[in-house]
């Protein structure tokens, strides 16, 4: 399965949505280049790392601890997929977006998207993705096997089966396809097949279960699933660590006014400081804070997509 070929698709998509957008609605295209959107109802989209019906009933008590701050009701929900919130944020269906690093620069690219705050989480520390506490602004993915599946090395992964998420996911599918490329292993050449599932806690008993060889997942996606597999540590263990990954952002449409911007980051930044609001925030993402952001964090995050590009090649 060519998987990165989606990726491709996907980007042209969003392109036409932006360019149909456009001719569709030139008041929206002037009020872009103008940045001078004033909402009235703010409307807030996470991505599924999970469940996505679990996560929506976590996260909307957010609802009215943003609307205490902003003065303006909230609308909270959760997108099927990664490419769904940033094709909504181009249409204008949302101006707000908990994206991950790979789904920014795609909205950023494409639509203008401005990002404003990075997340804030505290580090992981293996054996069994125990939870430190340092409060870091990067994360790392993983590549997970079975302990007793025989995999011992990268090479291993030839001709075997890998739950991946979207094409868009930076640690479901960027960075851990790029640092088998980096190994000499294309994942799209070397007899590997793929299997696409949403949230990382199934990629993860995708392995538990033996529906798959490997899974590419984040550091501490094993956690998601303990109450259901308890002995998960010990069953599945990670093969490989990437290289740092800048954390998720909270990025707006790109006609948000300045004003707007500044007082939706200051919100973020005070509810998370609530007990509430950071109980919520560790629930959804195991967010611990926000700090400011600017676009050029990412280039990293544009390094690695350009060597996703010869997965195909």
């Amino acid at each position: 399965m060519r998987i990165f070929k989606k990726v491709l698709l996907a980007s042209s998509a969003l392109l036409v949505a932006a360019g149909l957008a456009a001719c569709g609605k030139s008041s929206s295209s002037s009020s872009k280049s103008s940045g001078d959107y004033t909402p009235k109802e703010l409307t807030v989209q996470f991505v599924p790392s999970s469940n996505a019906n679990k996560m929506e009933a976590k996260a909307k008590p957010l609802e009215k601890l943003l609307k205490k701050e902003l003065g303006i009701p909230v609308k909270v929900s959760v997108s099927t997929d990664y490419n769904t919130v940033v094709e909504a944020m181009g249409s204008k269906k949302v101006d707000v977006g908990f994206l991950p690093p790979d789904a920014y620069v795609l909205a950023h690219k494409n639509y203008g998207a401005k990002v404003l705050l990075q997340a804030e989480r505290y580090n992981y520390l293996e054996p069994g993705d125990r939870q430190g506490n340092k409060l870091v602004d990067y994360y790392h993915s993983q590549i997970l096997v079975r302990k007793d599946s025989g995999i011992k090395k990268l090479s291993d992964l030839k001709g075997k089966k890998i739950a991946v998420q979207d094409t868009t996911s930076t640690a479901g599918w960027i960075f851990p396809a790029v640092s088998l490329y980096k190994h000499g292993i294309n994942i799209n050449k070397d007899g590997i097949k793929t299997v696409q599932v949403k949230g990382h806690d199934q990629g993860v008993l995708a392995v538990y279960n033996k529906n798959a060889d490997a899974a590419f997942v984040f550091q501490g996606a094993r956690n998601l699933v303990k109450k259901d597999a308890p002995d998960v540590m010990d069953k599945v263990v990670p093969l490989y660590q990437t290289p740092k990954i800048p954390n998720d952002t909270i990025t707006v449409r790109g006609d948000m006014s300045p004003k707007w911007q500044k007082k939706i980051s200051q919100a973020f930044k005070k509810v998370v400081k609530t007990k509430e609001g950071k109980q919520i925030m560790m629930d959804v993402y195991t967010h611990a804070g926000y700090k400011d952001s600017k676009d050029s964090n990412f280039n990293t995050i544009r390094q690695y997509d350009k060597i996703a590009e010869k997965l195909n090649k």
